[in-house]
């Protein structure tokens, strides 16, 4: 309850939350007694920065985006979804764009990615990204709570098998808020 009083205090459990995964997850990887680790499975973080146009009126926004995603390798052939995600979100909700005013929005969302490759090339592949979760609306005299649900369409881009370009638009919806998309651009470590 604390968390949800203090926004701050919210992103920095969060940061911390996320950096005491970073080390299990390698740990999660480790090969079998059989030999190797199943192929396609990886471990993303991602921090991504963006824009918001909300509708009505194409009003701008601040959307900044961390997050951590693991791709299992037995799910490659479900056709929702290969990786599960967690992340957190920061909106500028207030009058003036990218700059941070007291009306925020702080959403943490859980997801489900699928990647695909995209024909002719290997360094570019494709991915679709299904996201829900609680985003809480502050500046005003009491936080609000909120279900938050968003659709991605994206490209990465591959320079290596560690580091990555995303680039993707989203089509996101708040309950009781017009809906609103988002174009973002980020950079992701693998491993």
């Amino acid at each position: 309850m604390l968390a949800l009083r203090f926004p701050r205090l919210r992103l920095g459990v969060l940061v911390v939350g996320l950096l005491g995964l970073v080390p299990l997850a390698g740990y999660a990887q480790a090969p079998t007694a059989q030999g190797a680790e199943p192929s396609g499975t990886s471990t993303d973080l991602f921090v991504m920065f963006g824009s918001d146009f909300d509708r009505p009126g194409l009003l701008p926004r601040a959307n900044y985006n961390i997050g951590i995603g693991h791709t299992f390798g037995f799910l490659k052939k479900d056709p929702f979804g290969d990786e599960l995600t967690f992340a957190y979100t920061y909106e500028n909700a207030g009058s003036h764009g990218f700059l941070h005013t007291d009306f925020g929005e702080h959403t943490e969302s859980l997801g489900l990615m699928k990647n695909f490759p995209l024909p002719a090339t290997k360094r570019v592949t494709g991915y679709t990204w299904l996201q829900t979760g609680i985003t809480t609306y502050t500046g005003n005299a009491r936080l609000q709570n909120r279900l938050d649900s968003g659709v991605s369409l994206g490209a990465i881009v591959h320079f290596n098998d560690h580091n990555s370009i995303w680039i993707q638009e989203s089509f996101n919806k708040v309950v009781t808020v017009p809906w609103y998309t988002t174009s973002s651009i980020g950079y992701t470590w693998s491993w």
